[in-house]
């Protein structure tokens, strides 16, 4: 192991996982080294996980030049990104932690502003605005600085990469690490068990934290095109949902992520591709989540298009998959109906007894575009 070292206890601890990084991992230490903080808030524990590329030499040279306090760690490769982190953490001694990819790189002022809130808040886990550099990145929570978000109600709990602060006592104290035996999801289980165990989860939205990079050689570990994968990751992170909330309102609103973020696409586009044996097994692997979590609190939270194609997967119907499959490829823009004041989109079976798909699952659940201009104008006029 190669470190430089100080005695002050550091606020937080950058843990860099690295394996096969270069070119990449330059800009991503040097990220660190740029932090506003300053260098003496700030340690890097950074594992080499058998790279053959000049990654655990970058590593080491780096350690020797830095102010910043620096540890690295040379280890067999692992397989994953779950190896090294768990490593980094065990070495880690700052009051937070951030698991930084060495493929990515920090804002200047990331670490500075991260843990600014997670003092001022009292939060445990700390999410920090992402933006994605030759790659997509998810938006849909970074609408506003929130000291303490709700986990249950907002859109915190579609973020599940490993990729922000984390208060380092609370991982300790409940033994919280990366499932080394996951070839993916693992992150998702990681994260959640925080949310689930910590006190409060903030959002720094008004500043970019964390730039996402897509490589050019496309080594991305979560890019496996094995299908019963997902559906493992789908049933670890439902089972500690279901382990930390009893059944009602808040398993369901918290269900809702694995439901469409890992099991939904299954059924999407891809079953064009695909031939009906694997869609049959895939119903096959989906029928025992689909028994034990799918409930009416989570279906009715979806869209309609959405809600269709988890119902056919509940019912087992592989036919009526494909042939809505077929029609989300055609684009088309399915009718609204009302009957008896509710209002349905006519997507395929849609009134079609034959089929046996309930008609609560066509349903508009949301307000009518009328019902929203009168909010939006109570909103403005109190």
């Amino acid at each position: 192991m190669t470190e430089n070292t100080s005695l002050a206890t550091p606020d937080v601890t950058v843990i860099i996982g690295a394996y096969e990084a270069m070119p990449y991992l330059e800009k991503c230490l040097e990220s660190v080294e740029k932090q506003t903080i300053g260098a003496d808030r700030v340690e890097i524990v950074a594992v080499d996980d058998g790279s053959t590329d000049g990654t655990g030499e970058c590593l080491d040279a780096f350690a020797a030049r830095s102010t910043v306090r620096t540890r690295v760690v040379h280890q067999a490769n692992s397989g994953g990104p779950g190896g090294p982190r768990n490593t980094g953490l065990e070495l880690a001694e700052g009051r937070y932690v951030f698991f930084l990819d060495a493929d990515d790189h920090l804002g200047e002022e990331a670490l500075e502003r991260m843990v600014a809130m997670g003092d001022r808040a009292g939060t445990d886990v700390v999410l920090g605005r992402i933006e994605g550099v030759n790659r997509n990145a998810a938006k849909s929570m970074w609408g506003a600085t929130v000291e303490r978000a709700d986990i249950y109600t907002s859109n915190v709990k579609f973020t599940l990469s490993a990729q922000k602060l984390f208060r380092r006592e609370l991982l300790m104290l409940h033994g919280i690490r990366f499932d080394t035996t996951m070839r993916t999801g693992e992150d998702a289980l990681f994260t959640m068990e925080a949310y689930l165990r910590g006190d409060g989860v903030s959002v720094v939205a008004d500043y970019t934290c964390y730039y996402l990079v897509g490589r050019d050689d496309g080594k991305h570990l979560t890019k496996s095109g094995e299908y019963d994968i997902r559906f493992l990751s789908a049933q670890r992170l439902m089972e500690l949902i279901a382990a930390h909330e009893p059944p009602g309102e808040q398993r369901d609103l918290l269900m809702i992520r694995p439901f469409v973020t890992t099991l939904l696409p299954q059924f999407g586009h891809v079953l064009l591709r695909q031939d009906d044996e694997t869609l049959r097994h895939k119903l096959e692997l989906a029928a025992p989540l689909m028994s034990a979590y799918w409930t009416k609190g989570v279906a009715r939270r979806l869209k309609p298009e959405e809600r269709l194609r988890l119902t056919c997967v509940a019912l087992g119907k592989a036919t009526e998959l494909k042939a809505v499959a077929e029609y989300r490829r055609t684009k088309q823009k399915p009718e609204t109906v009302t009957r008896r004041g509710r209002r349905y989109l006519a997507l395929p079976y849609f009134g079609d007894r034959a089929a046996g798909i309930p008609a609560w699952t066509y349903e508009v659940m949301g307000p009518t575009p009328l019902q929203r201009l009168r909010r939006k104008v109570r909103r403005l006029w109190g």
